[in-house]
C-alpha cells in the first residue's frame, strides 16, 4: 500500500496536467512587474515560443495557452529540486565558437504571484544526458547559478480559463553560465526550486495548433537516466524554452572593392572588349 502510495506521488510530481492541477482559490492574484533579464548582454539564440496569445491574458499579460480543443493536457514539467526532477533540451552551435554569459529558463508555481523560484542549477553535455559517451562541460546538480528572477509577463492558462485567470504566472530566471562552446550539439539539464507549494513547473515551447513542439527529456533519478518528454494528453514530444545571451562570432569578411580596384576592372574589360570587337 505504501507503495502505491508513494508511486502515485511521483507520478504527480513529473508534470501538472489539467487532471491532477492544482485548484485555484477563485482569486485573481496580484502581479510583480514585468523583469527583462540578459544583464546587458545580446540575445544570441531562442530555443522557441512560449508565448501563443498576445496581449489576451489579465491585465494585458501575454499568454500561453494549453492547447486542449486538440488533446493537449501537460500545463508544465516536474523539475523540482525537492523530487529529484529534471528537464533537458538541445541547441545547436554554429559559424564558430560561442560566447555565453547567461541563460534565462521560465518556471511557475501554481498560486504563487512571480518570481517564488529560489534556485536553479545546470549541466551542459557534449552530447544527450545519461547515453555512453557524452560529458558533462559544465556544471553541476547542486549549484545555484540563479543571478536575478522575476515576474515575465507570461501566464499560463487552458485555452477555457484564457483571459480570466493567472494563478500560473511564470517567473524567468537568469542563470550564469560563462563558458565558450564550438560548433556542435550540446544539451542543456537544469531544475529548478521555489519557496511555493506546487511544483516548480516548467511550461513546455507553445505553438499554435501544434502538438509536437521539440525533443526534451525528463529525468525523473536526480539526472541518471532520460526519457523523452511527452504531453500526457497526445503522448507527443515537447520542447522547453529558454533565451542565450552572449556573444557570436563575426561574420565573414567579404572583400569589397576599392575605387581603384574598381578602374582596373573596368581597364581589363574595355581591352578585352576591344579585342573582343577586333576578332
Amino acid at each position: 500500500m505504501a507503495l502505491a502510495g508513494m508511486s502515485t506521488a511521483v507520478f504527480a510530481n513529473t508534470a501538472e496536467t489539467t487532471g491532477n492541477a492544482v485548484n485555484s482559490n477563485g482569486d485573481v492574484l496580484a502581479s510583480a512587474p514585468v523583469v527583462v533579464f540578459g544583464g546587458g548582454a545580446n540575445e544570441i539564440y531562442n530555443n522557441g515560443p512560449l508565448v501563443n496569445s498576445v496581449g489576451t491574458g489579465i491585465g494585458g499579460e501575454d499568454e500561453s495557452v494549453l492547447q486542449g480543443n486538440i488533446g493537449m493536457n501537460t500545463l508544465g514539467s516536474g523539475h523540482q529540486v525537492a523530487f529529484d526532477n529534471r528537464i533537458a533540451d538541445d541547441f545547436v552551435v554554429t559559424g564558430g565558437d560561442w560566447e555565453i554569459e547567461s541563460i534565462d529558463f521560465y518556471a511557475y508555481q501554481t498560486n504563487e504571484v512571480a518570481s517564488t523560484i529560489t534556485a536553479v542549477n545546470l549541466r551542459i553535455w557534449d552530447g544527450i544526458p545519461g547515453d555512453p559517451g557524452s560529458t558533462v562541460i559544465f556544471g553541476d546538480t547542486t549549484t545555484n547559478l540563479m543571478s536575478s528572477t522575476g515576474n515575465s509577463g507570461i501566464l499560463r492558462v487552458t485555452d477555457t480559463t484564457t483571459g480570466t485567470t493567472n494563478n500560473r504566472q511564470i517567473a524567468v530566471s537568469n542563470v550564469s553560465v560563462g563558458i565558450t562552446l564550438s560548433p556542435g550539439t550540446y544539451w542543456l539539464d537544469w531544475q529548478s526550486d521555489g519557496t511555493g507549494a506546487s511544483g516548480p513547473w516548467a511550461p513546455p515551447i507553445t505553438i499554435n495548433g501544434e502538438t509536437t513542439t521539440g525533443n526534451a527529456l525528463q529525468s525523473t533519478d536526480g539526472g541518471v537516466t532520460y526519457l523523452d518528454q511527452l504531453d500526457s494528453g497526445t503522448s507527443t514530444q515537447q520542447g522547453f524554452p529558454f533565451v542565450m545571451y552572449g556573444t557570436l562570432p563575426p561574420p565573414p569578411i567579404v572583400p569589397s572593392l576599392s575605387i581603384y580596384g574598381l578602374l582596373l576592372l573596368a581597364l581589363i574589360a574595355l581591352v578585352f572588349g576591344r579585342r573582343f570587337i577586333r576578332q
